[in-house]
C-alpha cells in the first residue's frame, strides 16, 4: 500500500498538535521562592513569572508577596507553561505557573500583591485577559497594593509599564 506524501504530512502535523501541550508544560517540585514573582527550580535555574511584577525588597508589600508565593507553591507540584519568550535578559525562564487548578500568576494579582504589565510591553500575552480581570478585582476591592495611598512606588516611578484599572 502506497501512502501519499500529503497524507504523511497531515499525520505528522496531527501528532505534533497532539503532543505539543505536553512539550510546553513541565512539572517541578522542591522549588525555592526567591521573591513574589521569581522561583528557583531544584537544579538552580531561575523562573520569572510572565506578565506580572511584584514589589522589590524594601518596597511596600514585598514580604506579603513573597509569603503568598511561598504559600501557593511550597511543597507542591507545580506546572510551568511557556508563552512566546523562553528567557528574559537575566537568563531566567519566563513561565506561567500552576499548582493544581490555581493559576499562580493571576492569584498573586487577585490578592493585590502583583501588578500586571501593559499588554503592549511584552510579546507574552496568552493569558493577559485573565491577569487583567484579576487586577480589576484587586483594585475594586482595594486589596494589597491597591489599598495604598499614595499609590505603590512602582506605579509612581513607571506608570506607563502597568495596566491600571
Amino acid at each position: 500500500m502506497k501512502v501519499s506524501p500529503g497524507h504523511c504530512r497531515k499525520v505528522k502535523l496531527w501528532l505534533l498538535w497532539l503532543i505539543l501541550p505536553f512539550l510546553l508544560l513541565s512539572c517541578a517540585s522542591g522549588v525555592t521562592v526567591i521573591d513574589g514573582d521569581t522561583i528557583a527550580l531544584p537544579g538552580g535555574e531561575a523562573v520569572r513569572y510572565i506578565g506580572i511584577d511584584t514589589p522589590e525588597r524594601g518596597e511596600p508589600y514585598y514580604g506579603e508577596a513573597k509569603r503568598a508565593n511561598q504559600e501557593l507553591i511550597a511543597g507542591k507540584q507545580i506546572k510551568l507553561e511557556k508563552d512566546v519568550t523562553d528567557k528574559d535578559k537575566y537568563n531566567r525562564l519566563l513561565r506561567y505557573i500552576y499548582v493544581d487548578d490555581t493559576f499562580v500568576n493571576a492569584e498573586l494579582v487577585r490578592r493585590g500583591y502583583a501588578l500586571v504589565y501593559r499588554q503592549d510591553k511584552f510579546l507574552d500575552n496568552k493569558h493577559y485577559d485573565v491577569l487583567e480581570k484579576a487586577a480589576d478585582e484587586a483594585a475594586r476591592e482595594r486589596r494589597g497594593i491597591w489599598g495604598l495611598s499614595p499609590s505603590h512606588p512602582k506605579i509612581q516611578q513607571r506608570p506607563g509599564d502597568y495596566y491600571l484599572p
